[in-house]
This record gives structure tokens, sequence and C-alpha cells, in this order.
């Protein structure tokens, strides 16, 4: 396994994708010399995006949370899963009221999207009828496990559709510690079910896709080749990443540790084409 330079990667490339935990902030919160490292990408007139499947909060409620951590990231270069999950309802006609799973800032994107919203906390079972779509948005702040009974029992006895904004399977909550993810109780409701469930964020691509046509309208001319995407996740950040058809760098700062990268690439079979430490290094 050969570990290289961040800032020696980078040098090749137009465009930066970043995702936010594992390489700009951990459970310590901003990860030291990530400013230092954004100043560098724009001191070298390099366009960047953030990309992450936190769903928990707006572009812009995310940005004053990095600003609170001295770091300066504009809203619009923050892309969600959960602005992913916006444009979806935002294109559906849904004949009742969003019920969501998470906290209610992460349900902004509903009201966003001009759908009357409800809580699990709030929902009885008796007010099925008035439910048109299920939401499971971000876990930050929400405990999920409580509100898993009431949406299996409203699933059986409604066939409507169900998104997912979060697709994560677990995020660590200490150094050497995970907590289970919305993604990974969303599969679990939709195997109870039997159903598919709608999903959004990495590795699916419409996220990346959004960030390209996005990049476009200042670069017609953006290659994809040109295009790199920073993460600390194989089966997220890299794997989507590699179906989107750019290239990619694994950095261990974050999910995948350096004692267990190596053989985790080899078990995936999920490849990045570069790894180095941390994209301070």
């Amino acid at each position: 396994m050969k570990i290289q330079s961040f800032k020696e990667i980078i040098s090749d490339y137009d465009t930066i994708l970043l995702d936010s935990y594992g390489v700009l902030k951990n459970y310590h919160g901003i990860i030291s010399g990530a400013e230092e490292s954004l100043r560098n990408i724009r001191s070298l007139n390099k366009r960047y995006r953030i990309l992450t499947n936190d769903a928990s909060s707006s572009q812009e409620k995310l940005s004053a949370k990095f600003a609170r951590g001295d770091i300066t990231i504009k809203p619009h270069r923050i892309i969600t899963s959960g602005l992913m999950a916006q444009r979806f309802l935002s294109s559906k006609q849904i004949i009742g009221k969003v019920l969501y799973l998470g906290t209610d800032d992460s349900a902004d994107f509903i009201v966003r999207a001009g759908h009357k919203k409800i809580s699990v906390t709030e929902f009885s079972d008796d007010a099925y009828e008035d439910v048109g779509c299920v939401v499971f948005l971000d876990d930050e702040g929400f405990d999920m496990n409580t509100a898993i009974n009431k949406v299996v029992n409203l699933l059986r006895k409604r066939a409507i559709p169900v998104i997912v904004a979060n697709s994560d399977l677990i995020y660590p909550v200490a150094s050497n510690d995970v907590s289970i993810a919305t993604g990974a109780l969303a599969r679990l409701v939709e195997s109870i079910v039997g159903r598919k469930f709608i999903y959004y964020g990495k590795p699916d691509i419409q996220m990346f896709l959004y960030a390209y046509e996005d990049l476009r309208k200042d670069d017609p001319d953006l290659h994809k080749s040109k295009i790199l995407m920073v993460g600390d996740t194989l089966h997220t950040d890299i794997l989507g990443a590699t179906k989107f058809g750019i290239d990619t760098v694994l950095v261990l700062s974050g999910n995948t540790s350096k004692v267990d990268a190596d053989w985790m690439i080899k078990s995936t079979g999920i490849s990045p084409d570069y790894i180095c430490e941390s994209i301070v290094s």
C-alpha cells in the first residue's frame, strides 16, 4: 500500500470533491489543518464541492456549523443527500403528508420541497391514511429505534413511496467505535415489509451528477478526468465516485484506518486510485 502526499495528488486535477465526515471533521470536530488545506485548494484556483450523506440540516445550517469550527465553506458548495431527496420530493405530487424520521432541522428539506410534514413521534396509527410518503432523514440527535415499529406497521397498511436521505450504514462515535446509521435501519425495515426503498447519497451517483452539472455551468468543458473525489469510506465515497467515472483518493483520517486499509481494499475489491494519510498531508 503506497501512501502519497495529498498536496502532490491534487496537482493533476482542476476540481476536488470532498466528503465531510472523516475528511474535514471527525468525532472530535474539525480536523486540525483542514481549513489550511481548503485555503491551499482555493489558492491553486481549483474548484471544490463538499459531498456528504449528512441529511441533518440545510446547506446554510451546515455551512454555519463549519464556520463555528473556523472553517469557511459557502452553502452552495455543500451538496447533501438531503438536497437530493428534496429535489425528488419537489418533482412529485404526493397526496397527504410526508412522515419523517429525524430531527426538525432535517425535516426542512420536506418543507422546501413544498410538502406538509409530520414527525413519526407525532404520528398515531389511526391517522395512517393521511400519510402519502415516508422519508428516513438523519439520526443525528434523534432516536430512530423508537420509531421503527410505527413505520413498519404503517408500511404494512399503505403502499406509499419510502425515501432514504442518508444511506450510511454506520458512523464513528469514538476512535474505535461506531453506531448504526439511518441507512442500516432503513434496510432492516425494507427487508421486513418486503419493499424497495429509494436511496439517496453515496454510493449512488445522483450527488456526483448534480455536482458535475453544477460545476459545468462555469466550465462547460470540464472533463471527468480532471475531477478527484476525496473520501474516507470505500463503500460510499470511493465506490460512488468510481461508478461515476472519476478518480479517487482514500484518506486514512476517518472510517478506514491505516492498519485495515490494505485488507479492506483486497476483501471488498473497491480500489482507490490514491491513498494518503489525510488532506493535511
